[in-house]
């Protein structure tokens, strides 16, 4: 019964949707759909006819906040499990336009070197109102470097002020060049210092209940930038607090070469040795996991965040996505940093997983309905979320809607739903996230994008000149 506490919250109604996919058990895709969401959780779900009339009586009353959605499709809103939202502040720098995953990073760690928190704050909000446009109400960050002065904390903070979902990783990097790892020493930081700001973090601000807005995740960067104790340390700090764990692993070949060289075994191996599997885990990318890489990830519900895009423009690979869910691998989507995509565009994400798995394998290694499952269902269970990815009695209120008169969805009406992955990728309409409208007719609510997009290419700038003056 609900509470009178619960009665009291605002009520939003969501109807006359021309279908409401709402990746419930069933896969339900319902024609002139409708929700009701009470307090950021959802009461309700079916046909507009069959709206009942407590909610159809109480649409003229001033608490309650009604979506008309005729010409729309709906869908949960996406998911995204991987991205280094600071890197929207390095686009396209021409240095690192042609370059493998260690030449792109070797051109671009000195750049971000100079990263300031307002720097942080700005991209941070620049990159989520990406995702937000386009479909995004969950995001993951991983944020690895923290130069002059800046902390997760920015991000954090930025995360809530524009409203958007958030699992705040606190990254690492504590092996420099001169230990024989990757990264310039003055990016990487002390071991005991991570860990101790890891677990500062999680104590004030990670939040472990239903419906939350924000987790704290334990997330050392790479295998080729820490070291085995402090994978084994975050792992351990992670499990003592309950919360989950991220990094990259087996993105291309020379990531397969260092492993093996450095440590004797392959990406899979040494995850698996250092306790990094299991369903509190998620890897992204995994371009170039084995078979038995594979198997080990199925029977521990280990994670994958699938960066189709980065690993297209780093010429990373395929990654052998059908495989790994015919396993019973979860996967998920990510957009990852806007320096290796260059974009944050999950409904192009989507698209693009698709088409980059019927390249490699064939047109029956991904349908569209399947790349939207892993947009979204995908990404709640690579992020051990119960609560989100589906449209049903008792989830969280995050759902967006895509006009369907728009001019790249001519001509594809015999199936909407299809038409969202395979016609060009198109902005949300209408996006709520944890029961309030953070994009309404197309324009986000929650900040003032265009004064925004103005000290974020200031500060892009200011970035770059200083790298060149260093």
């Amino acid at each position: 019964m609900t509470s009178p506490a619960t009665q009291a919250a605002p009520l939003l109604i969501a109807r006359h949707a021309d279908v409401l996919v709402t990746m419930d058990a069933q896969r339900r895709e319902i024609a002139d759909g409708a929700l009701v969401a009470r307090g950021g959780v959802i009461e309700w779900v079916g046909a507009t006819d069959e709206l009942p009339a407590a909610y159809s009586d109480a649409v003229d009353q001033p608490h309650v906040r009604v979506l008309e959605l005729s010409g729309h499709v709906v869908t949960p809103g996406f998911v995204n499990t991987h991205h280094h939202m600071y890197q929207s502040l390095t686009r396209a720098l021409p240095a690192a336009q042609d370059a493998e995953l260690f030449g792109w990073l070797t051109n671009l760690y000195p750049i971000w070197a100079g990263l300031t928190p307002e720097m942080v704050r700005v991209s941070t909000q620049t990159a989520m109102a990406e995702l937000m446009l386009s479909g995004c109400t969950t995001s993951s960050d991983h944020l690895y470097l923290y130069p002059n002065g800046s902390r997760l904390d920015d991000s954090i903070e930025a995360a809530q002020q524009i409203g958007m979902r958030f699992h705040a990783a606190r990254g690492s990097m504590s092996v420099g060049r001169s230990q024989g790892g990757l990264p310039p020493d003055r990016v990487v930081e002390g071991e005991e210092a991570i860990l101790t700001e890891t677990r500062r973090l999680i104590e004030e601000w990670h939040d472990a209940e239903r419906h939350s807005m924000l987790r704290v995740v334990v997330a050392p960067c790479s295998p080729f930038s820490v070291s085995r104790d402090l994978m084994r340390e975050s792992a351990r700090l992670a499990r003592s607090y309950g919360v989950s764990m991220h990094t990259h692993l087996a993105e291309n070949d020379n990531d397969i070469a260092y492993s093996r060289e450095k440590f004797g075994m392959t990406p899979a191996e040494y995850a698996e040795d250092l306790g990094w599997v299991g369903s509190d885990v998620w890897h992204a990318h995994c371009v170039k996991l084995d078979e038995h890489g594979i198997g080990v990830f199925a029977r521990t519900g280990t994670g994958i965040a699938h960066c189709p895009c980065s690993n297209m423009r780093l010429a990373s690979g395929i990654a052998p996505i059908r495989r790994m869910r015919d396993a019973g691998v979860p996967v998920g989507l990510g957009v990852d940093g806007s320096a290796s995509n260059d974009g944050a565009h999950m409904l192009g994400e989507a698209r693009q997983a698709l088409l980059l798995a019927r390249v490699g394998f064939g047109p029956a290694a991904m349908t569209a309905r399947e790349a939207l499952e892993i947009a979204t269902l995908g990404g709640a269970r690579v992020l051990n979320r119960d609560d989100i990815g589906a449209l049903a009695p008792g989830m969280s209120a995050d759902f967006v809607s895509f006009d369907r008169q728009q001019v790249g969805m001519a001509g594809a009406d015999h199936d909407p739903v299809a038409a969202l992955v395979f016609c060009a990728p198109s902005n949300v309409a209408h996006s709520v996230i944890n029961g309030r409208q953070v994009v309404d007719n197309g324009r986000l609510t929650t900040l003032e994008l265009d004064a925004h997009l103005t000290v974020h290419r200031r500060l892009a700038l200011e970035l770059a000149l200083a790298a060149k003056a260093a």
